[in-house]
C-alpha cells in the first residue's frame, strides 16, 4: 500500500509540473517573430556551425590519428603484402585528400555564401562545362583505383604450380577451425559433410589413396618461404578466413571450394622481435597487469601475460561464439617445419585407432 501511494504521488508531482509548465508559457508576452522562415540571425549562426564542423572535424581526425595511430598492423608477413599495403595506402590517400577538400568547400561556402536579406543567388540552370569537371575527375581516378586493384588481385590469385606451391585445407565450423595437410602427395583427399563420423571430423573420403597420407591438425604451421595453396570449405555456415599478418582473406562457402595463396616471408620469431610488435605486447601487457589487480581483488585468477602469434580468425559474424572463433598460426624455419609435421598422424593412422 506504501509503495501504491508513493507512485501515486509521483504521478501528481509530474502532472502538477505539467500544468504549471503550461501555465507559465500562456503569461508569456506573444514573440514578436513567429515566421518559420529563417532570419540573417538564424543565417549567420547556420554558417558560423558549419565553419565550425570542419574544424572539428579536422581536429577529430588529427586526434584519431595521434591517438590510436598505434594500433595499425605492422608490415606485412606474405610476399604479396605490400602490394597490399601500397594499394591500401594511395586509396586513403585519395580518400583523405577529396574528403578534406569537398568538407571544407561545403562548410566554407555554407558560410560565406549564407543568407542575407537582400542578397539573391546566382541561379545556372545548367553548366556543361562545370559537369563535365565533375564528372569525369572522378571517373578517372576511380578507374584508376579500380585497374590497379585488378592488376594486384590477378597476381596474387595467379598461382604458378610450377613453383610447388603446398595444399592446405582450411576447414570451418561453427566455432572452430581445422587444417588439413596435403601429405607426401600434395594432393587432397575427396572430403564431403556427409561422411562426418567420429574422429572423421572434416569428412573425408578414407577410400580415396590421396586421402591417406592427410594430416588433421588444430594448430596451423607454414615453412616460411614455400608458396601455400589454401583450400577452404565450410562446414556450415558462411564464414571467412582473415590472416591479418599476411594481408590474406577468402569466404569460406558452405557446399564449395574457395581458394587463397600466399607465401609467407616472416617467421613468428621475427615478428616477434618487430620493435611495433614489441611496443604492441608491452601496452597489452601492461593493460592485462591492470586488469589482472581488479580480478585478483575479486578472487579470481591473474591473466596470464600476452605473447604474440599470427592468428587464423573469421571476419563474418558466424553466430553467437563469432568473437572466438580463431586457430594459431606458426610460420617457422623448412627445417622446423618438417620436423613438426613428421610427428603429426596421418588420417590413416587415426582411423586405425
Amino acid at each position: 500500500m506504501t509503495a501504491f501511494l508513493i507512485v501515486l504521488v509521483i504521478i501528481l508531482f509530474v502532472v502538477a509540473v505539467w500544468q504549471l509548465n503550461k501555465i507559465f508559457q500562456m503569461s508569456k508576452p506573444a514573440e514578436t517573430d513567429t515566421s518559420e522562415v529563417a532570419n540573417d540571425t538564424d543565417n549567420n549562426i547556420n554558417g558560423w556551425l558549419m565553419l565550425m564542423l570542419a574544424f572539428f572535424t579536422y581536429g577529430l581526425i588529427i586526434v584519431c590519428f595521434i591517438k590510436w595511430g598505434d594500433v595499425l598492423l605492422p608490415e606485412a608477413a606474405s610476399e604479396h603484402g605490400s602490394g597490399i599495403d601500397s594499394l591500401m595506402l594511395i586509396t586513403w590517400i585519395v580518400i583523405f585528400i577529396v574528403g578534406i577538400i569537398t568538407l571544407w568547400l561545403l562548410s566554407y561556402f555554407a558560410f560565406k555564401y549564407r543568407g542575407e536579406k537582400g542578397k539573391r543567388a546566382t541561379f545556372y540552370a545548367d553548366n556543361d562545362k562545370l559537369e563535365f569537371i565533375w564528372t569525369i575527375i572522378p571517373v578517372i581516378v576511380l578507374a584508376g583505383l579500380i585497374i590497379y586493384g585488378l592488376f594486384t588481385w590477378t597476381d596474387i590469385m595467379n598461382v604458378d604450380m610450377e613453383d610447388d606451391p603446398m595444399v592446405v585445407e582450411l576447414y570451418a565450423y561453427q566455432f572452430d577451425w581445422r587444417a588439413r595437410y596435403s601429405g607426401d602427395d600434395n594432393t587432397l583427399g575427396e572430403a564431403n559433410v556427409r561422411l562426418i563420423e567420429g574422429v572423421n571430423q572434416l569428412g573425408v573420403d578414407a577410400a580415396d589413396p590421396n586421402a591417406q597420407d592427410d594430416i588433421v591438425v588444430n594448430e596451423l604451421h607454414l615453412p616460411v618461404g614455400r608458396k601455400i595453396i589454401f583450400k577452404m570449405r565450410s562446414q556450415d555456415v558462411l564464414h571467412s578466413a582473415y590472416m591479418p599478418h599476411f594481408r590474406a582473406q577468402m569466404n569460406c562457402v558452405p557446399g564449395m571450394i574457395t581458394q587463397f595463396s600466399f607465401t609467407p616471408i616472416t617467421t613468428t620469431e621475427e615478428m616477434r622481435n618487430n620493435q611495433d610488435i614489441i611496443d604492441k605486447v608491452a601496452k597489452i601487457n601492461e593493460l592485462r597487469r591492470e586488469k589482472s589487480i581488479d580480478l585478483v581483488k575479486e578472487g579470481d585468477e591473474a591473466l596470464e601475460p600476452y605473447e604474440f602469434d599470427y592468428m587464423l580468425l573469421c571476419n563474418k559474424i558466424c553466430g553467437a561464439s563469432h568473437y572466438n572463433m580463431q586457430m594459431k598460426i606458426i610460420v617457422e624455419t623448412q627445417e622446423e617445419y618438417d620436423k613438426w609435421i613428421a610427428e603429426q598422424p596421418t588420417i590413416a593412422e587415426q582411423l586405425k585407432k
